[in-house]
């Protein structure tokens, strides 16, 4: 008898000695080792990017450095266009319909592609982040490795929220708030069944940028100031500011990428959108690249150093003057970042976002101490407050944020100012529009997973797999006699369908609906079907309708059948006792995750 394949006899091994809980478990360390990775290779390369490019003598970056953003888009655009032949991808976006409609299946391709296209687009000073590009490649690993050891959809899902987590924490050195982002935007309940595996990734790739970084931190900064009574009131101004600010960031989102929609050409989207950066980088330096370096001089109380040489550097002397120009970093964050993207360039929001707050809360603290009031109010805890005001807003991750800043912070001390920022600006955000840049499509479609389960079960599940299409069409033309030789005759349901010569569906019939007469033998010849056919209850467009809406057509209609159409033609039925069926095994396989 030949000898099975290795992968094989590893397989039935594992079936045998490691249980699917604990088989979970091993998994989630191997992907929070293999995102840890993805996270500093992405960092590395843009990094090393960066610094051949401070180091080249022909550029000077004080006068001409600004036009760098333009060649690392067109590096992006011929990378795209030659070697992958596939446009860039919004990171977290794609992944969030991957787990809604395709069951966690993420291309092999996204494990590689985002560690190349991200780094030129940023290394070469695009205005986004790398967050998001180290979740889709981690995300892709994890999705790929559960395909490898043949795990089931809800584990897979799982794993790719391990991923987000394994990213944020290499990233941030954040275990926690890793965790609870891929809770609250992944969507995925917080049990034991799912927390155990997302802190086994979280550690395993934390530990990995320790190992490979070494204490290195992305924030480097004392934390002295520690929160004030008095100051309550200010820290409610500031969460109103940040959440009318996330409001501004995600409809500037949206508005930009529709402009840019006009242009059909990816090169002239490429050309209008560098050219706009560029101009942007010339009048505010700090915009180039993912900023990380502005927050922090932010931090340490150096804001000069954070504006960089900009062509206002003779007025810099007054504080006034320095307040614009945050100003204009909190209203352009959003447009430069826009503009890379939709100029072809691959990043993520995450990073952007937390820039952006920064320099509000350093703006909103500035003009309390000078307004000659005699307030003074902390510069460094509105800096940081600011940030998480904004990821809150803008991303809808209200505990994310406050646990990332406490996370970078080292301690608790800002919690209730932090609470107090976070929670208004949440709460004015998600009054105003009722998604993010991440979910906005897909909620459009009914097709986002979120925290109510029997909205996800409804998403997870897909029309193809409850269409029955065992029913006799009937022609509206032939007569009564040929219907009972030809239909009823033939068919083990009492539902018939009828359709016209161009597939389309005119009509139904019922048996009931002939039951009285399909034995008076006169009426064989004369009748015919579309004299007894009738329209059906309601129907289902296979396209358009999501199966939320056609869980609401059943239970309107009170059908126990629905036809079904794509394109104008007749495909079959939807019975509503399939759909039950489907909906509850759906729901044992989701709960049991």
């Amino acid at each position: 008898m030949p000898k099975q394949p290795l992968h094989k006899r590893f397989f039935i091994w594992r079936i045998k000695n490691i249980s699917e809980k604990n088989f979970t478990y091993i998994l989630s360390g191997l992907v929070g080792l293999f995102a840890g990775l993805a996270a500093v290779t992405l960092r590395n390369i843009t990094f090393t990017i960066e610094s051949a490019l401070d180091n080249l003598v022909v550029f000077s970056k004080n006068q001409i450095y600004f036009i760098l953003p333009v060649f690392g888009l067109f590096l992006v655009y011929l990378f795209t266009k030659y070697v992958t032949k596939k446009k860039v991808e919004h990171a977290i976006p794609s992944i969030l319909f991957k787990l809604s409609k395709r069951s966690g299946l993420i291309e092999r391709s996204k494990i590689y592609i985002p560690l190349i296209t991200a780094p030129l687009t940023v290394g070469f000073g695009g205005s986004v982040g790398l967050l998001g590009p180290a979740i889709a490649s981690g995300s892709a690993i994890s999705s790929n490795l559960g395909k490898l050891f043949h795990v089931n959809q809800q584990t897979r899902t799982l794993l790719i929220g391990c991923a987000a987590a394994g990213a944020i924490s290499s990233i941030f050195k954040s275990p926690i708030a890793a965790i609870i982002f891929a809770v609250e935007v992944f969507s995925l309940d917080l049990t034991f069944a799912s927390l155990l595996p997302l802190l086994i990734a979280s550690v395993a790739s934390v530990l990995t940028s320790y190992f490979f970084l070494g204490d290195d931190l992305l924030f480097n900064f004392n934390f002295s100031d520690k929160f004030q009574i008095k100051d309550t009131l200010f820290y409610v101004v500031l969460g109103v500011g940040t959440g009318f600010a996330s409001i501004y960031f995600t409809k500037m989102y949206f508005f930009i990428l529709k402009f840019f929609e006009r242009f059909r050409s990816r090169l002239i989207k490429l050309i209008i959108g560098g050219l706009a950066i560029g101009v942007m980088l010339y009048f505010i330096p700090p915009l180039y690249g993912e900023g990380f370096g502005f927050i922090n001089n932010l931090l340490a109380g150096n804001h000069l150093a954070a504006l960089g040489t900009t062509p206002f550097d003779h007025f810099n002397d007054n504080i006034w003057v320095v307040i614009a120009l945050l100003i204009g970093i909190t209203v352009f964050k959003a447009i430069a970042m826009t503009t890379t993207f939709a100029a072809g360039g691959a990043g993520g929001i995450f990073i952007p976002t937390m820039v952006m707050g920064s320099a509000l809360g350093n703006v909103v603290a500035k003009i309390i101490n000078n307004l000659g009031l005699g307030f003074n109010v902390s510069e460094t805890n509105f800096t940081l407050i600011g940030m998480a005001g904004l990821i809150a807003g803008v991303l809808h991750a209200p505990l994310t944020a406050i646990f990332l800043i406490a996370e970078i912070t080292g301690g608790y001390e800002l919690f209730i100012p932090l609470m107090i920022a976070v929670s208004m600006s949440f709460i004015i955000k998600k009054n105003a529009i009722d998604f993010t840049i991440y979910t906005k499509e897909l909620a459009l479609k009914g097709e986002l997973l979120t925290h109510n389960k029997d909205q996800s079960v409804l998403t997870l599940m897909s029309l193809d797999s409850v269409i029955e299409t065992n029913f006799v069409r009937l022609n509206p033309n032939i007569t009564l006699g040929d219907m009972l030789h030809k239909g009823v005759a033939k068919s083990t349901r009492n539902l018939f369908p009828v359709v016209n010569k161009n597939k389309a569906l005119v009509g139904i019939i019922l048996l009931d609906d002939v039951r009285e007469i399909m034995f008076n033998q006169a009426l064989y010849d004369t009748t015919l079907v579309e004299d007894l056919m009738h329209n059906p209850p309601d129907i289902i467009d296979y396209k358009t309708d999501s199966m939320k809406t056609v869980m609401a057509k059943f239970q309107d209609s009170n059908a126990w059948n629905l036809p079904v159409i794509k394109d104008g033609k007749y495909i079959g039925f939807v019975s509503k006792s399939k759909l039950l069926t489907a909906y509850r095994r759906q729901l044992i396989n989701y709960t049991t995750t």
